[in-house]
């Protein structure tokens, strides 16, 4: 039976006190994860936005949206993934519906 291909859709926040070079590698490491399992649609950095609440005294974070298709199984290593990486602030992953 066929793998079942979903879409997805996932917000991280890089802390605010990494350096750019830093937040360009994290960046690109979710990115090459999410091509190793999956087929990114589009990546938009919103870039630095101040939080809606304070995340462990900082005020502001750098935001990520990426757009990607993948099978079911993925989603979850991918939150395990953010939750095991210093930097993440905050991550959220979820399925969109079909077009």
């Amino acid at each position: 039976m066929a793998e079942k291909i979903n879409l997805y859709e996932t917000i991280f926040i890089i802390d605010s006190t990494k350096t750019e070079e830093e937040t360009a590698a994290l960046v690109e490491k979710f990115k090459s994860l999410i091509e190793k399992n999956g087929e990114i649609e589009s990546v938009d950095e919103w870039g630095k936005r101040r939080l809606a609440y304070p995340i462990n005294d900082l005020n502001e974070g750098y935001y990520v949206l990426i757009n990607f298709k993948s099978n079911a199984e993925f989603p979850t290593e991918l939150e395990r993934v953010y939750g095991i990486t210093d930097g993440i602030i905050r991550d959220i992953v979820v399925r969109r519906e079909e077009d």
